[in-house]
């Protein structure tokens, strides 16, 4: 089976590209083009899963690009996105031109040769639960213009199917966290600032709570919802069960690393009080018995594995620890 991924030079595209070449997929890349000739995170994969991935640059917002992308594939599975939400306060129409327009072609490029997708949606879709553990019968709710156009997305994706018969899955993972994660992230954010040695960690709120999920286990979701075809048509978690506050997220890492770090309230890193996702805990029942998934990876053993990545210079050398990303 030839797969194609786009946002493969993403956090967790790049991820999901290496176990599927490793798996025996054969596999393109769909990556951001730039005049740097980046492809993202792919740029430091072992040279000999990088040989045998063929590496398309384009830009998911142009339906021509992502038509000839496809040919000659199987299937897509879909992660290119704008996922930071507080950018998306200030730059809504990119969202929607990246999030719900590129979907949109590639449920067109797909439609028009049968391919089998994947669609990568988000738990912030949900909001706030308004009831745990959240399962996929969950009542939406656009707390942010990221989880927004995400619904939109999400929407599109379950026309396609309903109106054409394509093949489609929505895959919704829950906080997915580990190796290469954006410095956006709420778990990069508190590891970096602590290898630079900060004394004071600035958060946001420290109260909601969220299910994290490590990147190696989220990919194996995927990689398992595209076996089975009993997947075809349906909306699918990727959850732990497992729900930690940012508060005791927190205190673990400092624990871990520099023990005397104190944590300080940084208001421009608060979201609007009505936007921010309380709570998220998801239910996994549904992935379970479709694909026989389920994590192996525990919280500990996750966030070991990631401050092991972080300390390496080459790594920490990429992120601005000394600065709020938004």
């Amino acid at each position: 089976m030839r797969v194609l991924v786009t946002g493969a030079d993403g956090f967790i595209g790049s991820h999901l590209t290496e176990m599927l070449v490793l798996q025996g997929y054969d596999v393109s890349a769909f990556v951001y083009y730039n005049s740097f000739n980046s492809w993202g995170w792919l740029d430091g994969v072992d040279k000999h899963v990088l040989d045998r991935i063929n590496v398309i640059s384009g830009d998911i917002r142009d339906p021509y690009g992502v038509r000839s992308a496809v040919i000659g594939c199987d299937a897509i599975i879909h992660l290119a996105a704008l996922v930071a939400i507080p950018f998306s306060y200030a730059a809504p129409d990119a969202y929607v031109d990246t999030n719900i327009k590129g979907t949109l072609n590639v449920l067109n490029a797909a439609n028009e040769k049968g391919l089998r997708v994947l669609s990568t949606s988000t738990s912030e879709v949900y909001g706030t639960a308004q009831y745990v553990p959240i399962d996929e019968q969950h009542p939406y709710q656009g707390q942010s213009p990221y989880s927004a156009t995400k619904i939109g997305a999400d929407r599109l994706a379950e026309s396609y199917y309903r109106s054409f018969g394509l093949p489609v899955t929505i895959v919704r993972p829950f906080n997915t966290y580990g190796p290469r994660q954006s410095g956006r992230a709420v778990i990069p954010t508190i590891i970096t600032q602590l290898l630079a040695g900060r004394e004071e960690i600035h958060l946001g709120s420290i109260t909601p709570t969220r299910d994290f999920n490590y990147v190696e286990d989220t990919v194996r979701g995927f990689i398992s919802i595209l076996r089975n075809d009993s997947t075809i048509g349906e909306e699918i978690n990727i959850s732990t069960g497992i729900e930690i506050s940012v508060g005791m997220l927190a205190d673990e890492l400092i624990n871990q690393i520099s023990p005397s770090a104190k944590i300080v309230c940084d208001e421009i890193r608060l979201r609007p009080e009505k936007s921010e996702v309380e709570r998220l805990l998801g239910c996994n029942k549904k992935i379970k018995r479709l694909t026989g998934w389920t994590p192996e990876v525990n919280f500990e053993e996750g966030i070991a594995r990631t401050i092991d990545w972080f300390r390496k210079p080459e790594n920490m050398s990429k992120y601005k620890a000394n600065m709020y990303v938004v």
